[in-house]
């Protein structure tokens, strides 16, 4: 195993243990907007600032809404009855019971996450709403369990910008949608360069941070991908005015022994953007 695979390894297992945390109850986040990302019972006023309604919330099973997303991809996704869905980094499945409540029971959501304590957590969730019309396998969104050309639609919140691999993410993207079908996913992109610190700093990459591709190469992998009509929908500031309270800036700092300061400059270079795409 040469030391680019080795680092992958090291990073994908970083990202697992880290979710693995977060599913038990520990607090961390990716956060955006305005929002700053608190304990994990703040869950709902993060996911609040990012987009979803206080309806979006209240309809889920308790313990599904993390607030660990950048955005809504549900709001761009415009779902309608009957279609398939699939979930790239499902958590504790908040997206995919939105989805499900809008596709109805002759429609269909997917749920793929590599964290065990995610699997079965959402799982759990589903259970407790009585949701048929979902289910959560495990895997890595660089190598999605679901056959070609078999999902609508295919969503993503603040998840992709932590698989090592991009550019895979969005090929396995492309092979499993169907003629037709569209992207719709919500995550962090880059407007500059990160500090070398930040950049090599496995607890930045856990936090949505160093994994993160500068914006423009963002979107052209999804092009090269396959799809078309590739655009922002919306772009935001990402905040740590409450830098205090943000456990993603906690870690960085004492990980990368960064001042204050710094991460908030950093944080000027950083971006929320929604992004859809289409398949022809």
């Amino acid at each position: 195993m040469d030391s680019g695979e080795n680092k992958m390894t090291e990073i994908k297992k970083a990202v697992r243990e880290g979710y693995a945390k977060v599913a038990k109850g520990s607090s961390s986040c990716c956060g955006s907007n305005s929002s700053c990302c608190g304990k994990s019972d703040d869950g709902q006023k993060i996911s609040e600032k990012i987009g979803y309604t206080k309806d979006d919330i209240g309809s889920v099973p308790d313990g599904a809404d993390l607030g660990l997303g950048c955005g809504n991809p549900i709001a761009l996704a415009s779902l309608k009855k009957g279609e398939i869905v699939l979930d790239l980094g499902s958590g504790a499945g908040f997206d995919c019971f939105l989805a499900a409540n809008r596709v109805g029971d002759e429609g269909k959501v997917i749920g793929v996450d590599m964290t065990p304590e995610m699997i079965d957590k959402a799982r759990k969730n589903a259970a407790k709403g009585l949701y048929t019309n979902v289910e959560f396998r495990l895997g890595e969104i660089e190598h999605l369990p679901v056959a070609d050309n078999s999902v609508d639609v295919i969503i993503s919140n603040c998840v992709i910008n932590l698989a090592p691999d991009k550019a895979q993410v969005f090929g396995e993207a492309f092979r499993v949608i169907k003629p037709g079908g569209r992207l719709m996913v919500s995550d962090i992109v880059l407007l500059g360069e990160l500090p070398e610190a930040v950049k090599s700093s496995i607890s930045a990459y856990v936090g949505c941070v160093s994994g993160a591709m500068m914006k423009d190469d963002y979107i052209e992998a999804i092009k090269q991908a396959g799809f078309q009509e590739v655009t922002i929908a919306e772009e935001s500031a990402f905040s740590l005015d409450c830098i205090g309270n943000d456990p993603t800036a906690e870690a960085i700092m004492e990980d990368c022994c960064l001042s204050e300061d710094l991460i908030k400059s950093v944080a000027d270079i950083i971006a929320s953007v929604r992004v859809s795409g289409f398949k022809k």
